[in-house]
């Protein structure tokens, strides 16, 4: 089996504004390995978080072709997608989405009671990764009983907790003062070690970016290479 956990080739996105029509990604071709932790960097509207959607799989590249773990997500069913994306994709978005209504432990366990796991194996599986990421205090608190880094750390368990093969993170650390950040941010490293899973992050900091593997940079629409560590 191929060590790529997601490749794309030739993979553009456009959007359609009034009779004209605006370009946001451009021949953007990309390999992700297994482990692998990947920095994508750019300025403010250069179209970082609409490639992490199509690479997620949560929106259609206008063209291009995109696999994950060898699967051609243009040519399943809906329902495969949606299959695909709960076993083998996680997400951490800068703001948390969590329910408010739920307790930690009902957030982290929802992607595992959606896969059908028994209350009582998504429970005890949500629990063990809320002890991994420091909350093993808070599983009975709701989302606005927990401080922005926990409800954070909360959400990095809930994109974990289904041992994905890579974790999309769309500014995770952009909605926290720098020593939060710094935190969860050292945390989503060490996870990314534990469970092996590949990691590709979106961020506006250039400090939190210096610590991948590699790093591109999102440029008029153009995927480039900055460095590799």
């Amino acid at each position: 089996m191929s060590d790529t956990v997601i490749a794309c080739r030739n993979l553009t996105k456009q959007f359609s504004q009034g009779d004209s029509t605006v370009p946001v990604l451009k021949a953007v071709n990309l390999d992700l390995l297994k482990g692998e932790m990947l920095a994508i960097v750019g300025a403010s509207g250069s179209g970082k978080s609409t490639l992490l959607h199509v690479l997620g799989g949560l929106d259609a590249p206008t063209s291009g072709d995109i696999r994950i773990l060898d699967h051609d997500i243009a040519k399943i069913s809906e329902e495969e997608r949606c299959r695909l994306r709960n076993h083998s994709l996680g997400f951490i978005y800068q703001f948390h989405h969590l329910l408010p209504e739920f307790s930690a432990l009902e957030n982290v366990a929802m992607p595992l009671l959606i896969r059908r796991l028994t209350t009582e194996e998504a429970y005890d599986r949500a629990a063990d990764m809320l002890k991994l990421v420091g909350l093993g205090h808070r599983f009975t608190h709701t989302p606005g009983e927990l401080s922005g880094g926990e409800r954070q750390r909360a959400a990095v368990a809930r994109a974990l907790v289904t041992h994905p093969a890579c974790i999309l993170a769309d500014e995770p650390t952009g909605n926290l003062d720098r020593q939060t950040a710094e935190k969860v941010f050292d945390l989503m490293l060490e996870l990314n070690h534990k469970i092996s899973a590949s990691l590709i992050i979106v961020t506006h900091d250039q400090r939190l970016a210096n610590r991948a593997q590699r790093i591109l940079q999102l440029i008029d629409g153009v995927l480039c290479n900055v460095s590799e560590s």
